[in-house]
């Protein structure tokens, strides 16, 4: 009889006894989910980095086999983590969600801290690339002058001598005014909320969302209301708190702006709480305290908006994954749960609260529009790849076409060092041809860094999703445009 056949000593034959397979760990240093990988190789399938780099063993290895190594103790880990391009498309590709990223994420965080000197190249590179929200406000202090000396052969040429930052790419250009010195010159969220309330007003009965409208708490408070004499629900405050990430700050303040113009155009009251970087290009880096600080004032921040009855919506899509999923993975703070659980995409916020289908059924631009739309891994991982091509399908004058599945190849920092530059192209080769293929008269994506993949790999335009619909929902309406 075989051990798994044996009944258990006065036991029913049915009960469950534990075998220890490494009786020498007295510490589990497994992550849970790792023993869930029965090694099917499908994360390895659809990594994109191991498509194309023979030498890169893949999410498997970085993950579950690299943790049953250090399991025993007696295993650095492999520098080849550090090829990982922290795309997670590794994590929705699993059938048996094992915390591919999260393995992943911890095992740079300790390669970096425990075999990487600080002194090096590599690491002072990774350190600046992680944390552009430290070196950005230096920039946009004198936008234009940074703008030509960073556009400058010689500066990209320095930058990869120097430091391994890949000349072939231009540097993106500073705003002359961030989005935050908009909002503050726009009055801020005082503005916003008066411009809110004469939205609701305008809106009248339509003004009540989807999503309290199906919620029978809401409907009894709106009864409530009226049987109080109260203004009635229709002119009830709807709140957002807007993270903004560093590049619609400072590089694309037209996306954010769009996302003010349209979430009040439904009636939203804006704030803008302090923050700091999302940190996903720390995770990618493995730069994981630096992360751990920019979380702390980020939930801080963004769980006191929740207090005041606001929600959280990002317009990137690797900001909204990383608060959704990476922060309460990695850290454990006063308020996490509830600010992953209670973060939206900008779009999907709209979709779930509003009839956004219904708004934008039969609006125009203002001229004909082509897009070839790129959607994001980080958006993918969240569900979110179809939403895009749905809702611009109901706008008049506008043609989007999807480019398919395949990966940018940039993933943020990623393909700025010069070591991975080939590579990063390589796999957005499938993207740059589908592009082609598209006609389009313009890029689309929600992902600043495969915007500029996409860019720089096609020669497109590239517009972000807020302002196909602000310019739809929005348009030139009176002070839609100028503020």
């Amino acid at each position: 009889m075989s051990d798994a056949e044996r009944p258990t000593e006065g036991g029913t034959g049915d009960d469950f006894e534990p075998i220890q397979v490494f009786p020498e760990a007295e510490e589990m240093d497994l992550r849970p989910g790792a023993d869930n990988c029965y090694k099917c190789s499908t994360c390895d399938t659809n990594c994109p980095v191991a498509e194309v780099d023979d030498e890169f063993p893949g999410p498997k290895f970085q993950g579950p086999e690299q943790w049953r190594l250090k399991r025993q103790d007696d295993h650095d880990v492999d520098d080849s983590v550090m090829k990982c391009s922290n795309c997670m498309r590794c994590d929705s590709a699993c059938p048996s969600d094992v915390p591919l990223s999260q393995m992943h994420n911890t095992a740079r965080g300790e390669y970096v801290d425990e075999r990487m000197d600080t002194f090096s190249r590599e690491y002072v590179r990774n350190r600046i690339l992680a944390n552009y929200r430290r070196l950005a406000p230096l920039g946009s202090m004198f936008p234009r002058t940074t703008n030509f000396v960073m556009g400058l052969s010689a500066t990209q040429w320095l930058g990869e001598k120097l430091l391994g930052i890949t000349s072939e790419r231009e540097f993106p250009s500073f705003a002359t005014e961030t989005f935050r010195e908009w909002w503050d010159k726009r009055g801020g969220a005082a503005a916003s909320r008066k411009r809110a309330q004469e939205a609701r007003e305008r809106r009248g009965g339509d003004a009540t969302s989807k999503l309290r409208a199906e919620d029978p708490r809401a409907r009894r408070d709106q009864d409530s209301s009226a049987s109080r004499g109260g203004t009635s629900d229709r002119t009830e405050p709807k709140r957002i708190a807007y993270f903004h990430g560093c590049y619609s700050n400072y590089n694309t303040p037209e996306v954010a702006k769009s996302l003010v113009r349209v979430y009040e155009h439904f009636g939203y009251e804006i704030v803008v709480p302090d923050q700091h970087c999302s940190g996903t290009p720390m995770f990618a880096n493995g730069m994981i305290d630096d992360a751990r600080r920019s979380a702390e004032t980020n939930v801080r921040e963004l769980a006191a908006a929740l207090e005041d009855g606001a929600d959280i919506v990002a317009s990137c899509s690797s900001c909204s994954m990383s608060l959704r999923q990476e922060y309460p993975e990695l850290f454990d703070l006063a308020g996490i749960e509830d600010v992953a659980a209670n973060t939206w995409d900008a779009v999907e916020y709209l979709r779930v609260h509003e009839d956004l289908e219904a708004e934008l059924e039969g609006s125009t631009v203002e001229d004909d529009l082509s897009f070839a739309y790129h959607a994001p891994c980080h958006a993918r991982n969240q569900g979110l790849d179809g939403q895009t091509i749905e809702l611009l399908s109901r706008i008049d004058g506008v043609e989007a076409h999807d480019v398919g599945d395949s990966c940018s190849g940039i993933s943020g920092t990623y393909g700025w060092k010069a070591e991975n530059y080939d590579t990063s192209m390589k796999i957005g080769a499938e993207m740059f041809e589908h592009m082609a293929d598209a006609n389009a008269d313009t890029g689309l994506t929600e992902c600043p860094t495969c915007s500029m993949q996409m860019e720089h790999g096609t020669g497109y335009e590239i517009t972000h999703t807020l302002e196909v619909l602000d310019a739809a929902l929005v348009g030139t309406e009176t002070e839609g445009r100028t503020q």
